[in-house]
């Protein structure tokens, strides 16, 4: 077996399928994945360190190893390579966050890394490749533990978000978003898709055209924040339920 033809542009394999067989299998093992990550909850402080360590380099080799395939193939531009995407900046600062454990980017990381990965699992820009392709498994490794990371900070090291997270990650996204549209503007890319539309079909094609679906794509944000905020929501509203009970009287 050639295992370089794995690595090809010109991939002959059997090509992506949206929601097909081996895209639904990749998603059970995923999540099976990320699960099991919850397991190491409770374990010595060293295993955790070593935990935290394995993920942010499997994060950074992993898209180290996106960049170099895209030098190899010829298709590295600074239009479309650039580490200025949402998922793409998500996946640099999450092995800071891991390593030293930054509360400050955690927030960034369980609100823009979990909704942004989730939607990369769901709708992933794969092209033609499919498994076992390194294009496909570098996607879904990515995309994947990015949400794994998210998961792992919060059940395993004890971290949540509050309200004002929100606050703050979405007032720094808009900022960041501002900025990302005169970069795009000066080289002309589409990162972040604010100046435009992909061109490719995307869940954006349900929206208005620019700069209308911006307004969209924030409101989803907010709703994407606020499903990620609910189960600290019900937890903080039954502690609280808990904490006003009377105390029974001794009989």
């Amino acid at each position: 077996m050639d295992i370089f033809q794995y690595f090809i542009k010109d991939y002959q394999g059997p090509p992506f399928v949206l929601f097909g067989t081996v895209h639904i299998a990749t998603l059970i093992v995923v999540a099976i994945c990320i699960f099991a990550l919850t397991f190491f909850k409770g374990a010595p402080a060293q295993v955790l360190t070593r935990a935290r360590w394995s993920m942010a380099m499997i994060l950074w080799l992993n898209e180290a190893a996106w960049h170099l395939w895209n030098v190899a193939i010829g298709t590295w531009t600074i239009q479309t390579m650039l580490p200025l995407h949402l998922c793409s900046v998500m996946i640099w600062l999450a092995g800071f966050m891991l390593i030293f454990r930054n509360y400050t980017i955690y927030e960034f990381i369980y609100f823009l890394g979990i909704s942004g990965a989730l939607q990369a699992l769901l709708t992933p820009d794969t092209g033609i490749y499919s498994f076992p392709h390194f294009r496909y498994i570098q996607t879904m490794l990515s995309h994947g533990l990015l949400v794994g990371v998210g998961v792992y900070m919060t059940v395993v090291e004890g971290f949540r978000p509050t309200w004002k997270s929100i606050l703050r990650v979405f007032v720094i996204a808009n900022i960041y978003m501002l900025i990302i549209y005169f970069v795009n503007a000066a080289i002309g890319s589409d990162y972040m898709m604010v100046n435009a539309k992909p061109a490719l079909h995307s869940l954006l094609d349900l929206l208005p055209d620019w700069p209308w679906y911006l307004a969209w794509l924030e409101l989803i944000a907010l709703a994407n924040f606020l499903i990620l905020y609910l189960p600290f929501i019900i937890k903080d509203w039954r502690t609280k339920r808990a904490t006003d009970q009377p105390i029974p009287e001794v009989t």
